[in-house]
Parts: C-alpha cells; sequence; structure tokens
C-alpha cells in the first residue's frame, strides 16, 4: 500500500512538471557526434576507460554527479535552484589517478575545468591568495573556451576574407591573374613570399594574472580587465607590416574572428557555463586537516572557513560580472596518509557527501596502463623516436619487466604510483635517445633483456634517490 502511494505521488510529483516518470531511452548516436555534455553514466565511465585504468568507484562517481548537473537541467526553472550538487571527496594514495580521472571527465564532457591546490590559499585579510580567486579562475577557463568555441564558428568566413585581402595584396604586387595567384595560395606556392600587410595591432585579450601576492592584486586586474573590455573595440590605427603570406594569413584569419566575435556574448555564455557546468578539483584538501602542523596564516581552520563559504554556495564578483558558485561541482581529493576526513571541519565534510576510497595501482594496473590506453607513455615513445627514424618495438615481457620494476620501486623507495612509471621509462630510454640521431632506418626492440641492461646499476644500487621524483 506505502509503495502503491509512493508510486502515485511520483507520477503526480512528475506531471505537475511537466516531465515524464518513465526512464528516457538511451540514444543510440555514436559519442563522438551527440553533445558530449548529454552523455550518460555508463558511456561516461566508457570514455573514462580509455585513459586512466580501474578505480571504477570513482568513474561511476563522478558519472553519476556529473549526469545530476543535465537531469537538474531539464527541471523547470522554479525547481532547477533547489536542487545541489553532490560535491565528492577523492581519497587515495599518491599517483593512484584521483587528478587525472577528473581533468578526463572534464575534457570528455567540455565543461569549465579548474585544478587547484589547498594549500595555497589563505584567509580573507591575511597577504595571499583568496579563496574567491577560483572561481574568477573558473569564468576566465569559460571565457577562453567560449571564445575558441566562436571562433570554431567565424573561422570559415574570416579565413575566406583573410585570403581575400591577401590575394588584393599579391595581385597588386605581382600583377598575375587572380585565379592563379587563389589556385598557387590553395597549394601553399605562395607561403614564403613576402608581402606588407595592414593588422590593427588589436591586443588579444591576455588573461590578467590573479595569484600575485598583494593584498588588492585580484581587485585591481579585475578592474583592469574590465577597462580592457570597455575600451576593447578602440582599435590602434592599422600599420604596415612585413612578413610572410602564410604568417600573414594567420595573423589576418585571427583579426577577423576577434573583429565578429561579441565579448558581451561571450562573457554571458562563459558565467552560465561555469555556474551550470563548472567543475573545481581541491587536490591536497588533507594537508588542511593534520592535526600535527602548526596553525601557521596559510592553512588549516581558517582556509576551511573560506572554502565552505564557497563550496556551499556564494556569489563572487568576477571581471565579467558576479557569479553563483550554487551549482559548481567541487571534487576534493587527497591522500589522508597522516589524517583522516573526520578532521577537517564538520561542515565541510557535510558539504562533501559522496566519499570514495581509490585503491593504490598494482603491477598488473601498471600493465593495463602501458598497453590499454590512448596515448601512453609507450606510445609517446615510439612516436617521439619515429620522427628520427628509428622504430622502437616493445615486446610483451618488456613492458612486464617495466611494470615490475615500477611496482617494486614504489614498494622499496616511496609510492608515487603511476608517476613512477615515467622515470623507470625515461631511465630505460636514456642511451636509446641519447643515440637515436645516426640510428636513422633501425628498428630497436625492448624487451626484458634491454631493461634489465638499462636499468642493471638502479637495481644493485643501495642508495635509490636519485630516481626519485
Amino acid at each position: 500500500m506505502a509503495l502503491r502511494h509512493l508510486r502515485c505521488s511520483a507520477a503526480r510529483f512528475a506531471r505537475s512538471f511537466a516531465i515524464t516518470p518513465y526512464p528516457r531511452l538511451l540514444s543510440t548516436t555514436p559519442v563522438s557526434v551527440r553533445k558530449t555534455y548529454d552523455l550518460t553514466p555508463d558511456e561516461v565511465v566508457r570514455e573514462l576507460d580509455k585513459f586512466v585504468v580501474g578505480q571504477a568507484e570513482a568513474k561511476r562517481s563522478l558519472a553519476i554527479a556529473l549526469r545530476d548537473k543535465w537531469r537538474r537541467q531539464q527541471l523547470p526553472a522554479s525547481f532547477q535552484e533547489e536542487v545541489k550538487p553532490n560535491n565528492i571527496l577523492l581519497m587515495g594514495p599518491t599517483g593512484c589517478g584521483k587528478t587525472e580521472v577528473a581533468r578526463r571527465l572534464a575534457k570528455i564532457t567540455r565543461a569549465p575545468f579548474l585544478k587547484v591546490e589547498a594549500t595555497k590559499y589563505t584567509e580573507v585579510g591575511v597577504v595571499g591568495k583568496n579563496t574567491d580567486s577560483m572561481v574568477k579562475d573558473l569564468v576566465e577557463n569559460a571565457v577562453q573556451m567560449e571564445k575558441e568555441a566562436m571562433k570554431s564558428h567565424y573561422r570559415e568566413g574570416a579565413t575566406a576574407k583573410a585570403e581575400s585581402i591577401v590575394l588584393d595584396i599579391l595581385v597588386d604586387k605581382l600583377k598575375t591573374p587572380r585565379a592563379e595567384l587563389r589556385n598557387r595560395l590553395l597549394k601553399g606556392e605562395l607561403d614564403e613570399q613576402m608581402i606588407e600587410v595592414r593588422l590593427s595591432g588589436r591586443k588579444k585579450d591576455p588573461k590578467m594574472r590573479q595569484d600575485d601576492h598583494l593584498g588588492m592584486g585580484a581587485q585591481m586586474n579585475d578592474l583592469m580587465q574590465m577597462l580592457q573590455r570597455m575600451t576593447g573595440d578602440a582599435q590602434k590605427p592599422a600599420k604596415p607590416v612585413s612578413m610572410r603570406v602564410k604568417d600573414a594569413l594567420r595573423e589576418l584569419i585571427e583579426e577577423e574572428m576577434d573583429k565578429s566575435i561579441n565579448m558581451d556574448e561571450v562573457a554571458e555564455n562563459a558565467k552560465r557555463a561555469a555556474e551550470e557546468r563548472g567543475v573545481i578539483f581541491i587536490d591536497e584538501i588533507d594537508k588542511l586537516a593534520e592535526k600535527h602542523m602548526e596553525r601557521s596564516f596559510r592553512k588549516g581552520e581558517g582556509v576551511q572557513k573560506e572554502l565552505l563559504a564557497i563550496v556551499e554556495g556564494a556569489v563572487v564578483d568576477t571581471a565579467y560580472g558576479p557569479v553563483k558558485t550554487d551549482h559548481i561541482l567541487f571534487v576534493a581529493a587527497g591522500a589522508f596518509s597522516s589524517s583522516k576526513p573526520s578532521d577537517l571541519l564538520p561542515e565541510l565534510q557535510g558539504r562533501l557527501p559522496i566519499r570514495v576510497q581509490l585503491k593504490a595501482l598494482t603491477e598488473e594496473d601498471f600493465v593495463r596502463i602501458l598497453t590499454e590506453t590512448e596515448f601512453n607513455l609507450l606510445v609517446q615513445q615510439q612516436h617521439l623516436l619515429k620522427t628520427e627514424g628509428v622504430t622502437v618495438e616493445f615486446t610483451e615481457d618488456g613492458i612486464r619487466s617495466i611494470a615490475k620494476l615500477s611496482a617494486e620501486l614504489n614498494k622499496s623507495v616511496e609510492n608515487i604510483g603511476a608517476r613512477r612509471l615515467a622515470t623507470v621509462i625515461a631511465r630505460v630510454m636514456e642511451e636509446l635517445k641519447f643515440t637515436a640521431h645516426w640510428r636513422n632506418g633501425q628498428t630497436v626492440v625492448i624487451d626484458e633483456a634491454y631493461v634489465t641492461t638499462q636499468m642493471a646499476d638502479l637495481q644493485s644500487s643501495v642508495d635509490l634517490r636519485r630516481y626519485v621524483l
């Protein structure tokens, strides 16, 4: 009876907001074609699996949290404000993938993303970086993303206009028919031709630094940005510049795209994206909870209180206008080796309701990292040496030897997780990279014997500090 009443209530609730109580059918459109922000949780996890090995629980939690943000946007406007994001606390040893899984998630979904370190912030009124600067930096990232999106929209028209300007100059200089010059231009035959073009000299809206250590630095930067935007339409007189055709085309295309972009529209879209889809990753939050540390101005309860104000919802004044943090997804992370989550302020703990324990990486995980992920370290080495005509082949026993040695070093020296792979691979490839310039056309096989030879001094050395990152 109670279950039937619950179902009826859910149905009435859904009808009152004009949404269906039934689950939406999964889209059959390929992931690469659909809007990445519309990805379902299982699709997000599959995309993350291409870059991050293991940590299934963390992937699921992040995918669900992001999908909840999409679900919220499907609700009526009057109800959206009541739905708060479930912020996440990731716990696990260094190098296990905490940062990478959050960074890849934001990249896959094209959401504004910012990674910060909790230890860099100070309390309000103390010399240093205030916590609200993370929101300002997030908005800056969103502005850059929006500008790039608009540039891609206007690129075709800007390219045509830039080519027309260059052709006018070339026709006047070379006294050659325009059609012939156009064909030569498209083929790249005129790339090195020197021409004189007029550029407006318009500044490219540089990102202002907000990480200075002056008390009023961030506020002054905001003021400078606002003044720059207000006077952005004031063009400097065009001046003739001598440059190659390919350089002139690049500069003219950028200039034409900048002219087409409406910065007011960019600012509004960026603020909305930061508020609705933004993700802020706060690393090393465990350092704020360590009991044994001295209560300095830069760490401790004071910074936790400032973070709490941002995480639970505040309005931050930025160079592009006020931004609300109520619906930004906050992902905090820490190793918690000398502290525990319960050492954080109770209020801050309550604002991080989803807790995920990440596992330390094993030898098998290292093998998978080197073989299953896209653009892995071994593929990078192969492509780097291919530029000098050297073909590198990694055998199965060679890969396993690298993984085994990395795991052993993590146990005997210090556990730095997957970062150990970069140290070992750099050592294995050192001799080959040093002599690659005269190995053109050769094929080098990296097997277990090769790895053992290159790492012999490391395996027999008592003092391993040289190889610790």
